[in-house]
C-alpha cells in the first residue's frame, strides 16, 4: 500500500495530532457544552433531535433511542430523533404559499391553547420512538373553522409533541432532563419554543449569538487532542440570551392535546402500511 503524506502540502510541519472524531450531533454537543449528565439540547432543523449527555450507557433500542459513546472520555449520550421538524413547516409552507416565518408570525407572540386539530409530522416515516419507515403524516380534527392559522398551529404542535415523544422515550431509558438549550433554524420562533417548553415541562434556553455547531465542536476536539486540555474546561456552555419558561396556564390543555396526538399513531398505522 502506498502512503501519501498531505501535511507538507498543507503547510503543516512536525508531528500531526489526530483527534478522535464525532458524529454531527455529538460534535454539536461539544460546541454547545452539552457534555455533562443533565445537560441537553433540542435541535429544530430539517429533522429534530433531543440530545442528552449521560454518565453511563443507557440503551433502549425498542424505543429507537440512540445511545452512544460521547466524543469525550468516559461520557455517553442519548438521542431521540424525529425525521421532519422544520421540514414539516417547510412542506406546509409550500402548500399554502406563505413563508415559514410569515406563517409563524401569524400566530402572534403569546402561546395559544391547542385548537383540537392534530398533525402527525410523519412525512417521511418516523424514528424515535416508533422506528417506522412506512408511517405517514396526517391532519385530524378538521372542521369548517379550521383556517390557515389553525393548521399552522397544528403543524408546530405536531413537531412539539413528536419531541415530547422523544423526551418520554429518553425518560424510560433512565435520562432526566431539567432544561434544554434550543438550536437550529426553528429556534428563531419564540412561539414554537414556548410550545416545546410547555409540552416538555422544562425551561428552554436560547444561547447568545455565536457559532456553537458541529464545526466549532470539532475544533474544540482538535484543541483538546493537540494540547491535552481538560475536555470539560474546553467544552463550556454558551451564555444564555433568553429563557422561555413553560406556560403553566396551558399545561393542562397541552397534556390533553398530547394525549390525542399519542392516540393518532396506532390509529393511522394500519392505513400507512
Amino acid at each position: 500500500m502506498r502512503r501519501v503524506c498531505f501535511a507538507p502540502s498543507w503547510g503543516i510541519s512536525g508531528k500531526v495530532v489526530v483527534a478522535g472524531g464525532a458524529g454531527d450531533n455529538a460534535a454539536s454537543a461539544c460546541g454547545m457544552g452539552t457534555v455533562a449528565e443533565g445537560h441537553a439540547f433540542v435541535s429544530l432543523g430539517t429533522s429534530g433531535v433531543l440530545f442528552a449527555a449521560n454518565a453511563s450507557y443507557l440503551p433502549k433500542p425498542e424505543s429507537a433511542v440512540h445511545a452512544f459513546c460521547h466524543a469525550l472520555p468516559n461520557t455517553w449520550h442519548q438521542m431521540g430523533v424525529i425525521l421532519s421538524a422544520t421540514d414539516a413547516l417547510n412542506w406546509y409552507s409550500g402548500i399554502v404559499g406563505k413563508s415559514a416565518s410569515e406563517l409563524s408570525s401569524e400566530l402572534g407572540d403569546d402561546l395559544q391553547a391547542p385548537t383540537g386539530v392534530t398533525f402527525a409530522p410523519y412525512l417521511s416515516g418516523e424514528r424515535t420512538p416508533h422506528n417506522d419507515a412506512a408511517i405517514r403524516g396526517s391532519f385530524i380534527g378538521l372542521s369548517h373553522e379550521s383556517d390557515r392559522k389553525a393548521l399552522t398551529q397544528a403543524v408546530l404542535e405536531g413537531v412539539t409533541f413528536a419531541i415530547r415523544d422523544n423526551l418520554e422515550a429518553l425518560k424510560s431509558a433512565g435520562t432526566s432532563i431539567s432544561r434544554v438549550t434550543a438550536i437550529g433554524g426553528g429556534s428563531r420562533s419564540r412561539y414554537w419554543l414556548a410550545s416545546i417548553a410547555t409540552s416538555l415541562g422544562v425551561p428552554v434556553d436560547i444561547p447568545a449569538e455565536g457559532d456553537f455547531g458541529a464545526a466549532f465542536g470539532a475544533a474544540r476536539l482538535g484543541l483538546i487532542a493537540a494540547t491535552g486540555a481538560d475536555p470539560v474546561a474546553v467544552c463550556t456552555q454558551p451564555e444564555t440570551e433568553e429563557t422561555i419558561e413553560p406556560v403553566a396556564a396551558l399545561s393542562g390543555a397541552y397534556e390533553e392535546a398530547y394525549a390525542r396526538y399519542r392516540a393518532l399513531y396506532p390509529a393511522i398505522k394500519p392505513l400507512s402500511h
